[in-house]
């Protein structure tokens, strides 16, 4: 279902939108598979984790998406991993509610450009995976040690 972003009070909007400039990620992940024609299972995940429940089922209940959890340090977070709820709730929501820090601007743009690559088809093809490796090199200030695959790790099954 795609979210109607029209339906969302600007107040409540702009409050996600400036919580997660702060608090929250876009992510790219490659999992190992072994049970796909692709080496790799390339996912997007958005998420926001926080120690007030609160404000997390307020993302799922306007966004319409997503999974809460809690984790046994009694940090919880909220996350979208599913492509389509990205692409239809997720990526909308943002470009109506935008943020103010450059950083965040930047990493949002750099996952909408890796969901429209996926979107294409283009992830299913070395060149595509190479693309997607260069555009998370610049996210999240690099992802500097918290990697579990390095690139080179990636490509070397290609």
């Amino acid at each position: 279902m795609i979210l109607n972003t029209g339906k969302i009070s600007p107040k409540i909007g702009y409050y996600l939108a400036g919580f997660t400039d702060g608090e929250g990620s876009f992510n790219v992940n490659f999992r190992k598979r072994k049970d796909y024609k692709q080496p790799w299972k390339i996912s997007l995940c958005f998420n926001v984790s926080q120690r007030d429940k609160v404000i997390l089922t307020l993302f799922k209940r306007h966004l319409k998406c997503g999974t809460l959890r809690s984790r046994s340090d009694g940090v919880w977070y909220y996350e979208v991993n599913n492509f389509n709820a990205i692409t239809e709730n997720v990526i909308p929501f943002f470009n109506k509610f935008v943020f103010l820090s450059a950083k965040k601007k930047r990493d949002f743009a750099k996952f909408k450009k890796i969901a429209s690559i996926i979107s294409e088809k283009k992830h299913l093809t070395k060149e595509g995976v190479i693309e997607i490796l260069e555009i998370r090199k610049e996210m999240n200030d690099g992802g500097v040690g918290k990697r579990k695959y390095t690139d080179k790790v990636i490509l070397e099954t290609y």
